[in-house]
């Protein structure tokens, strides 16, 4: 049944600050844990991005850090980027991220590049407080990374991040809200079709692995 307006907005509070205070229970090793087995699931199910220009986030409130994964796909030759805010209800820019990079502290303390060129994405990794089987993101509740996908003129490959427990059966998306291309957890990839997102599996190192890499079959996430 859709919500109304002010129900919406109140149930997606109500379920942010839900998922987040689980997320935040986690003990140390398994973040850890799922940071590695997240990274895993990266590196081998989309190659194409160590060729990307990709965009993460900085990490806030135990959500998955994308930094090592980035440093790694910088050795590899990608181009890594960071959002930056450049006002209320505005879509983003995107600034080059590298090991050094002159950093300041945003609001809800997140950190953004500072003088780095700025960059067009064609990969971004987003994190999500929750995400639906549709594809859908609950995020912060501010629009950002909706308006800003909106107003590019070719869109990126979008990748959301998280933790199963995040996992929801709707998020009651609007017709503003992007859903998101691929969802990637501890337990593995999701890729959305027509129907919602189905699970590919769990990628494995080595000969054997029976999971396909679309990404990589597809071209989607290299660098124009």
């Amino acid at each position: 049944m859709p919500l109304e307006p002010a129900q919406l907005k109140d149930w997606r509070k109500t379920e942010r600050e839900r998922l987040i205070a689980a997320r935040m229970a986690l003990p140390a090793a398994t973040l850890e844990e799922y940071r590695q087995r997240i990274d895993r699931s990266l590196e081998l199910s989309f190659p194409g991005l160590a060729r990307s220009r990709l965009a993460f986030c900085w990490p806030i409130k135990h959500e998955y850090d994308a930094r090592h994964f980035a440093r790694t796909l910088r050795e590899r030759g990608a181009l890594t980027a960071m959002p930056v805010v450049v006002a209320p209800k505005k879509p983003l820019v995107f600034r080059e991220w590298h090991p050094g990079v002159k950093l300041a502290v945003g609001a809800l303390n997140i950190s953004y590049p500072v003088d780095s060129p700025e960059v067009l994405p064609s990969a971004v990794i987003l994190p999500m407080n929750g995400w639906d089987s549709q594809g859908y993101r609950l995020g912060y509740g501010a629009g950002f990374f909706d308006r800003t996908l909106a107003s590019l003129a070719k869109r990126p490959v979008v990748i959301g991040v998280s933790y199963e427990l995040a996992k929801l059966d709707t998020i009651y998306p609007q017709k503003w809200d992007i859903p998101m291309d691929y969802v990637v957890t501890e337990r593995g990839v999701y890729r959305r079709d027509a129907e919602g997102l189905a699970y590919l599996g769990e990628p494995q190192r080595g000969e054997g692995s029976q999971m396909a890499s679309p990404v990589c079959y597809l071209g989607e996430v290299e660098r124009d």
